[in-house]
């Protein structure tokens, strides 16, 4: 089997154990970046995340929480197979002999590399995710979007390709996705390489175990979401804005509006169950990238 093909099959599996572990804590990141502003002297529709997992198991039960996992279940293979061959590509083209191990910075451009390609996958896919995570709390809102009711991913693509300007409409958002996935992406296989070299104490990691794999994984997690979270809250709002009653104009419209009206708290709603589902979900990513690639030779 060819290095391409085993990153497609090793990056396939990573994404797989990513999203069942960590789709979850994005429902509720999603819930609370998308919930609108409250009226003065109104409260919040969700008062935290805890709040937020409550209500959403009350009202829709536990399955609630999965939520539009269906598109990105059924694209995960295509963004983690692109994301890590990239990547491996990339590593391949960067090394100055077959084998060599890479520095950090050299894995931040791969990484950054990578971002780029895996964003017009991410793109659409996210559009999908983040419309069906959003509907219970934009149905709140008083917006004309609450009429859309969308009965699964394949719904929201129809909808969106019939009525918001076909394919071009999948691509909402493309802009701050890709402002979040090449710094993100770049900060994230930096990181994973220096706490890998560290714990190893040289550039040869290829004997560590699987605890040192999972915290690198956990910690270039927590790196992704650091660098680039008020990125991910312009995309979200971006994609969930109505296409008739725009509220926002593009991601400088959405930043100012979201600081002028909630402050830079506004920028970082849904930041705890962000960071909370990074740490365990890319711990999760990388170990079965690092042993199904490992077991394939």
């Amino acid at each position: 089997m060819g290095d391409v093909a085993k990153d497609l099959t090793s990056g396939t599996i990573g994404g797989a154990a990513q999203l069942i572990v960590g789709h979850p804590f994005d429902t509720i990141k999603v819930k609370l970046q998308s919930q609108p502003a409250p009226l003065p002297g109104q409260p919040p529709k969700y008062a935290g995340a805890i709040d937020a997992v409550k209500q959403t198991i009350a009202a829709e039960g536990p399955r609630g929480l999965y939520k539009g996992m269906g598109a990105p279940l059924a694209t995960v293979a295509a963004m983690n197979a692109v994301l890590f061959t990239v990547r491996g590509q990339m590593e391949a083209l960067l090394r100055s002999e077959p084998g060599a191990p890479l520095t950090v910075s050299q894995q931040v451009v791969c990484g950054a590399g990578a971002g780029v390609a895996v964003s017009f996958l991410a793109c659409p896919t996210e559009l999908i995710k983040c419309r069906l995570q959003a509907q219970s709390a934009l149905a709140d809102s008083g917006s004309a979007g609450v009429a859309v009711k969308y009965g699964g991913p394949m719904d929201v693509a129809r909808h969106v390709l019939r009525s918001e300007r076909g394919v071009r409409g999948l691509f909402k958002g493309l802009v701050p996705t890709l402002a979040r996935e090449v710094p993100g992406n770049a900060a994230m296989f930096g990181i994973y390489e220096a706490v890998k070299q560290y714990i190893a104490g040289g550039r040869d990691t290829s004997k560590l175990g699987r605890g040192s794999l999972i915290i690198a994984g956990g910690l270039a997690g927590a790196a992704f979401w650091l660098s680039v979270y008020p990125t991910d809250v312009v995309k979200s709002v971006i994609q969930v804005d109505d296409y008739k009653n725009p509220k926002y104009t593009g991601s400088i419209s959405a930043f100012r509006r979201i600081l002028a009206s909630e402050g830079v708290k506004g920028v970082y709603k849904g930041f705890g169950p962000a960071m909370a589902r990074s740490v365990p979900a890319n711990a999760a990513c990388f170990l079965a990238y690092e042993v199904t690639r490992s077991s394939l030779g």
